[in-house]
């Protein structure tokens, strides 16, 4: 028998008894949709996190230097903790030797930042994420304006009280109202709005676009670090990602010589790329996916355990069938050819049924909750390879079973 007859025979039987087929590869479906579901889920994080939240953050190709990580993600013990407290801080005169340790070609900015109260003549006071900023902050976070300008050099030398406002802020500072040319207030100072950036988007529903920029050297820097010289961090970007490793050592040397570390002494300051900020929740990945795979499989094994069932069924149901054809010449092969496609004609369509939940579920997540959920074309391909997988498992022994079965004694038991 070919494999095309017999894949005409199986589809033949799953039409005639559709029931029958229909809840034989329920157990198939459940497995795989919630496969195909908690893989988008968790895959679609990762790619929220990488490119949405963290993308964000720190920008392609570059490290920041602070006395501590910038982005925690999952609980941070409380020692943990204490240790970062007792860094010394980032001061300004380290930033000119760590600028003139970097290699040719890259881009350097240092802030600080805090939240603030912030007010206007059209508003009640409100809190807004404020950084004061100095070197090429712009160009590295790839960040320009959507109405008004940015600081000039002039500006960020001297320190002007000038600042360049968020989308959010202009709704809720200047609403129905030009914000250009107009003051907001903040710690008892006025400073006059030059811009109004672009857009930064959200993560888990919290919005980016709450922000106010403003040259380091103006009053501002005052309210985010009351201890005069501190800084937050030192932000570098290199041209290529295969400078970075030595960008980041050159750095590492000049802050170790500057807080005079032995060569046994751990860091006593961070060096935040991407990697580092993602390292807990690659971790926290790993075991999402694991469960994500492990848990429908009790569902795939279930359904592997009911088509068996079926299929045993099928075989005493159809003896005096496999007798006639056996008498007319068919061989063992094509027996077992035969109940083997069969039930992993019914498996895979139980996973092609697993599949369409699935990427449904997936669909209803994203459009109904912030979770984001991205459907892989692997997990699909798993789904579909673990459909058929469990067919033939599954039909190894029933088909085995038929395919033994004397043509004399099977054509006795009908009669």
């Amino acid at each position: 028998m070919h494999f095309l007859e017999a894949l005409r025979l199986a589809l033949q039987t799953i039409r005639v008894q559709k029931l029958k087929s229909f809840f034989t590869a329920l157990g198939v479906c459940i497995g795989v949709m919630f496969l195909i579901t908690v893989v988008s889920i968790v895959d679609g994080m990762g790619r929220y996190m990488e490119n949405e939240l963290v993308g964000k953050l720190i920008a392609i190709n570059s490290f920041e230097l602070r006395h501590r990580p910038n982005i925690n993600i999952g609980d941070v013990p409380r020692e943990t903790w204490m240790e970062y407290n007792r860094r010394p801080r980032i001061l300004e005169s380290d930033v000119d030797p760590v600028v003139e340790s970097l290699p040719d070609g890259s881009l350097w900015a240092m802030y600080s930042q805090d939240r603030v109260q912030v007010e206007s003549q059209f508003s009640k006071p409100r809190s807004a994420d404020v950084t004061a900023i100095d070197g090429q902050y712009f160009e590295i976070k790839k960040m320009g304006v959507t109405d008004g300008r940015r600081f000039s050099p002039y500006e960020v030398t001297n320190g002007a009280s000038v600042v360049v406002i968020g989308p959010d802020l202009v709704k809720r500072l200047f609403p129905g109202v030009n914000p250009i040319d107009r003051q907001v207030k903040m710690g008892g100072k006025m400073y006059t709005v030059i811009g109004v950036g672009e857009s930064l988007g959200s993560a888990f529903g919290i919005s980016f676009d709450n922000y106010i920029y403003a040259p380091f050297r103006s009053p501002i820097h005052r309210l985010l670090n009351r201890q005069p010289h501190v800084i937050d961090g030192v932000i570098v970007q290199v041209a290529s990602a295969d400078q970075l490793t030595d960008a980041q050592e050159r750095v590492r040397a000049v802050m170790r010589s500057r807080h005079k570390l032995r060569p046994a002494q751990k860091d006593n300051f961070t060096l935040e790329t991407s990697d580092t900020a993602l390292e807990f929740w690659n971790k926290i990945k790993q075991y999402l996916i694991l469960a994500g795979i492990a848990l429908p499989a009790i569902g795939l094994v279930v359904g592997a355990i009911v088509i068996m069932n079926i299929m045993l069924v099928a075989v005493a149901e159809r003896t005096h069938e496999i007798g006639i054809r056996k008498a007319l010449g068919a061989k063992r092969s094509d027996i077992l050819l035969q109940f083997l496609i069969e039930a992993s004609t019914l498996a895979t369509f139980g996973a092609a049924m697993g599949i369409a939940l699935g990427a449904a579920a997936a669909y209803v997540i994203r459009t109904t909750t912030f979770m984001p959920t991205y459907v892989a074309p692997w997990s699909v391909a798993v789904g579909v390879l673990v459909g058929a997988t469990v067919g033939i498992i599954s039909g190894v022994y029933p088909a085995s079973r038929a395919s033994l079965l004397d043509p004399v004694a099977a054509l006795r038991q009908e009669t």
